[in-house]
């Protein structure tokens, strides 16, 4: 049965979050097309420019991603507290960055408001305080960023239809032992797929960017290139406008319209989190990049045919900090998930979520106890 989304992604629990997301029916519409011999990677670079475009404008950072031929998988780390301090102002030049807005906002951010009466002041503090909330909200974030790649795809291959399976899948990060996992799974995706050989030569990876900037000769972040403007309406197009139209609340939802491909294109690249072995940033990877770096390149290797499941070598840093098994750590980086279901941490983290869910088990807890209770007595 399907999870109101609500009960899944809750700040309350955790800001940090596992997400994942298909093409239709798993085709290769990021790859090769079978039927027509086309090759379609150059989507893939639409994707990783779209996620990073949406981080500058939203209060969600993007700890690591990798970006497949018909899925994609991103870690992101939400920042409430951070939307909370934008001023007024500031939420409402950031959510007409992806959305046309009503009127009354748009006239009062480029100064012919003029004297507003107090019903209209109303107004836009309603406004204000919901584009706050979307800005927080990692659905919002999935909706625009899967609406505008599916509009791209369907404007170039001159089509209507679905492109994405469905809704997102997600799962809730509790500790710095998921957090690891599920970022280490993310980057040695094209590994595990046998795409590549080495972190730095996976392709849209988190892992294989930050590598490339550690090159002196690296040239900034090169943004993908939109072939023409897919500005005609698709059949992929109202996953988000439909949604903001049928609400019930008409005082919030005047005219909603998602801005043009040709607008969305000139936003920003925001940068990737940043790593802090010094745990003293509030929001950061909590994790110094060459331990993190290090499990990786240990981590990929183990996952070549005939090494699978070992790690011969010595145990990295973070795995000895953390307490985690390496070799159940090697299956959690394997198939992360099948081996949690939507939520990732220690036993006992994830029994406190169980009680906060009103629930008597979460998949995982058996996992957990293998991978997570390594030093436990």
């Amino acid at each position: 049965m399907t999870k109101p989304r609500s009960t899944l992604i809750s700040l309350a629990d955790t800001p940090w979050y596992h997400v994942v997301n298909r093409c239709v029916r798993r085709a290769f519409l990021c790859g090769d097309d079978a039927h027509t011999g086309k090759n379609h990677d150059h989507r893939r670079g639409w994707i990783v420019d779209r996620v990073k475009q949406l981080a500058g404008v939203f209060a969600i950072d993007v700890a690591a991603y990798a970006v497949m031929s018909n899925h994609y998988h991103l870690v992101l780390r939400v920042d409430a507290e951070r939307a909370q301090g934008w001023s007024n102002e500031e939420v409402l030049r950031r959510w007409t960055q992806l959305f046309d807005g009503p009127m009354l906002v748009q006239r009062l951010l480029s100064g012919q408001g003029g004297e507003m009466d107090q019903a209209t002041l109303n107004a836009i503090d309603e406004w204000t305080t919901t584009y706050r909330a979307r800005l927080s909200d990692i659905s919002w974030f999935m909706r625009i960023l899967n609406e505008t790649v599916a509009r791209q795809a369907n404007a170039e291959d001159e089509v209507t239809g679905h492109f994405w399976e469905g809704r997102f899948k997600s799962q809730a990060l509790l500790d710095e032992q998921a957090i690891l996992t599920a970022m280490a799974y993310v980057d040695l995706n094209p590994i595990r797929a046998k795409m590549a050989e080495t972190p730095e030569e996976s392709e849209h990876t988190s892992v294989a960017e930050r590598m490339a900037e550690l090159k002196p000769e690296a040239e900034p972040a090169h943004q993908a290139k939109i072939p023409h403007d897919p500005t005609t309406a698709t059949n992929e197009a109202p996953a988000v406008t439909a949604s903001v139209a049928n609400e019930k609340s008409t005082k919030v939802t005047s005219i909603l319209t998602l801005r043009q491909e040709t607008h969305l294109a000139a936003l920003p690249l925001q940068p990737l989190l940043t790593f802090d072995g010094t745990c003293r940033l509030r929001a950061a990877i909590p994790f110094a990049f060459e331990d993190y770096l290090d499990l990786v390149e240990t981590t990929g290797r183990s996952l070549h045919p005939g090494k699978r499941g070992l790690i011969t070598e010595r145990v990295p840093k973070l795995l000895q900090r953390l307490a985690i098994d390496p070799e159940r750590f090697i299956d959690c980086a394997t198939d992360l998930m099948k081996q949690f279901g939507s939520a990732v941490g220690a036993p006992a983290h994830l029994t406190e979520l169980c009680a906060v869910r009103q629930v008597k088990y979460l998949r995982g807890i058996r996992a957990a106890r293998q991978a997570f209770e390594r030093n436990a007595a």
